[in-house]
């Protein structure tokens, strides 16, 4: 081919455009899959854009062009839309996400911390040929002109046709693979967004009267105990849950240069009921997940925050379950409760009291709203006026000080750290641990000062992980290697903290056994010596049920993942090719059972049924 009709031939639309689109997949490969990207992925890629591309070419008029500078805008925002959602919750975002789009506004910071500069080079074709295409410049009005005409029709239904074919060829094999990073792999990231939309069927549900206690518990391997440990052990005292943003487990104990990063958590933990064994089960709700799943013991939805697919539903609880005792029950936040929808939600679990912005106001403000110091004080005086009304009350408080992207304000950093720290996301994070260490100490305070902390069971437990490993570049996971004496693992990332603490019943003692958040209302209700017979529930009574937990795991993990025994699984596109994880070097060897695996499959879809088919909320 000569010279010049080679340069004909590129600077056709629909090649240039092509190319163009190719050599961005390239960094969105690099940044989402491990070993970067195949020569397969230009197949798997192509199958798509040439299939938008040949309906520009059949529907566009003479402004063609631009018509192609908007079809290449819209792939580069769902590209780069990819890369920043996958930074975030290490999955493949989907059209489900846009119901979070209302809330974008308000987790900007966080969205700007995860923004490595070079992935906005993936809009740099858009801002060098948008000034470039409305020139008068003769030999640019010519190649417009030129290109004006559509190409020819049989030539554009056999490359739609040639697309189409290859695009359900790519799919269709790989519906069944568990893992979506996987399957994102397999289809082509484009390839997989179609599949979601077109392709997603939603399972058949289990019917409402086959799902029972029953059967949650032999799926869980929960028998009856006829005499409980702990049964009631504290009975008419007042619950206050103290849900602490990101916290993660490894900064217990921790200490850089002498400095111990968690000084009040850690004599907590120290001197009453302490869980290093406990995992989050969050998804793309984060923070208002955790409440969901602490206040029902159910799972997340499938798909979104349980808040928007859930808020509507009128849910078994735990608020619920202690009013029908005689407590009062609130919740403390101080953003606005209308974010996440958690207006909805609290209506749902039945709260009596909602404490949110309006309520604690901005002073001191941070992230989202007023500081945690702020938060404590004010929930103190809150919780003191509860107790004059004479009945024991439930207060589920969050904290959100040590919110990503855990960019404290100078005069809250007391944290003084080694150089190597300085400007690196895991030095911010322990910084911000830091403080909302400091502030939850003054609520302990403030709790014994008003007489509440002897009369109170009072559990503390982090929300959800803060270190992401695909949110790590190279400096944050050596420090995280420093600190681990080995790289940080899927079990180090989602592994959090519970303590469990009543004065007169709690002592030091470490518990061992493995646990998740869905597994707090039972424990609580044993310990209340509040029946659950009635109440549907997916969690297990942590002091009466050692020896076997398992442990469904969303979103933050690919479908199909659980933990149980001594192994997170990773699954793959299925079973067979999954991911075995020790949670402990000592346990490097084993591996998880296959009937665990089916198990957990079974768990989620008996919730999904379960929360489903609850009645609506009434207005």
């Amino acid at each position: 081919m000569s010279r010049s009709k080679m340069q004909s031939f590129l600077s056709k639309p629909i090649v240039l455009f092509s190319v163009i689109m190719l050599i961005k997949c390239v960094l969105v490969w690099f940044v989402i899959f491990e070993d970067g990207p195949a020569w397969s992925m230009v197949i798997k890629e192509l199958s798509v854009i040439l299939m938008v591309f040949a309906l520009v070419e059949t529907f566009a008029g003479r402004s063609k062009i631009i018509v192609y500078l908007l079809v290449d805008l819209l792939l580069t925002g769902i590209y780069f839309a990819a890369v920043m959602y996958f930074k975030y919750y290490g999955v493949i975002v989907t059209y489900h996400a846009l119901a979070q789009l209302d809330q974008v506004g308000t987790v900007k910071t966080s969205i700007f911390e995860l923004l490595d500069p070079y992935y906005l080079l993936m809009f740099a074709d858009i801002i060098v040929l948008l000034p470039i295409i409305f020139r008068k410049h003769e030999r640019i009005v010519r190649w417009k002109q030129e290109n004006s005409v559509r190409m020819n029709r049989y030539a554009r239904l056999a490359i739609f046709a040639a697309c189409l074919t290859l695009s359900i060829s790519l799919i269709a094999p790989h519906r069944n693979s568990m893992n979506e990073i996987i399957k994102a792999r397999q289809m082509g990231i484009l390839n997989y967004e179609l599949y979601t939309i077109f392709a997603e069927a939603e399972p058949k549900l289990v019917k409402a009267d086959q799902i029972t206690q029953a059967s949650i518990n032999e799926l869980k391997r929960v028998r009856k105990i006829e005499q409980p440990y702990l049964r009631g052990a504290a009975e008419g005292k007042n619950l206050i849950i103290i849900q602490m943003e990101s916290l993660q487990n490894f900064v217990l104990n921790l200490s850089i240069d002498g400095q111990e990063i968690t000084p009040v958590l850690n004599r907590l933990a120290s001197e009453h009921f302490y869980f290093p064994n406990f995992y989050q089960q969050v998804g793309q709700g984060n923070t208002s997940d955790a409440e969901f799943v602490v206040n029902t013991s159910m799972y997340i939805p499938p798909r979104g925050a349980a808040t928007q697919v859930y808020g509507g539903k009128d849910l078994p609880s735990l608020p619920k379950l202690l009013q029908r005792h005689g407590y009062e029950t609130a919740t403390f936040h101080t953003n606005d409760v209308e974010f996440w929808n958690r207006d909805e939600l609290y209506a749902a679990l039945g709260f009596q009291h909602i404490y949110d912005k309006a309520y604690f106001g901005e002073d001191d403000f941070m992230f989202f709203g007023a500081s945690d110091e702020v938060l404590y004080k004010e929930t103190a005086y809150a919780l003191q006026e509860m107790t004059e009304r004479h009945q024991p009350f439930y207060a589920h408080v969050i904290s959100m000080s040590s919110h990503h992207p855990f960019n404290l304000p100078k005069e809250k950093i007391t944290l003084k750290l080694p150089e190597r720290y300085e400007k690196t996301f895991v030095g911010s994070y322990l910084e911000a641990q830091h403080y909302s260490d400091y502030a939850l100490g003054i609520f302990i305070e403030e709790l014994k000062k008003l007489g509440l902390w002897e009369n109170s069971l009072i559990v503390i437990y982090g929300d959800h992980l803060g270190l992401p490993m695909y949110s790590l570049d190279r400096n944050d996971e050596d420090l995280l290697e420093e600190i681990f004496g080995r790289p940080y693992t899927y079990p180090d990332m989602v592994n959090i903290p519970l303590i469990i603490i009543s004065e007169g019943i709690t002592y030091p003692q470490a518990y061992e056994q493995l646990g998740g958040q869905v597994d707090l209302l039972p424990t609580l209700a044993n310990l209340l010596g509040i029946p659950l017979e009635d109440q549907i529930h997916f969690g297990q009574d942590l002091f009466n049920h050692t020896e076997y937990n398992l442990l469904p795991q969303r979103y933050y993990l690919p479908s199909g993942s659980f933990i149980s025994g001594q192994v997170l699984f990773l699954s793959g596109a299925g079973f067979e090719d999954g991911e075995h994880i020790p949670l402990k070097e000592q346990d490097i060897g084993r591996g998880a059972a296959e009937t665990d695996y089916r198990r957990a499959l079974a768990l989620l879809h008996l919730s999904d049924s379960y929360v489903q088919q609850l009645p609506e909320r009434e207005p």
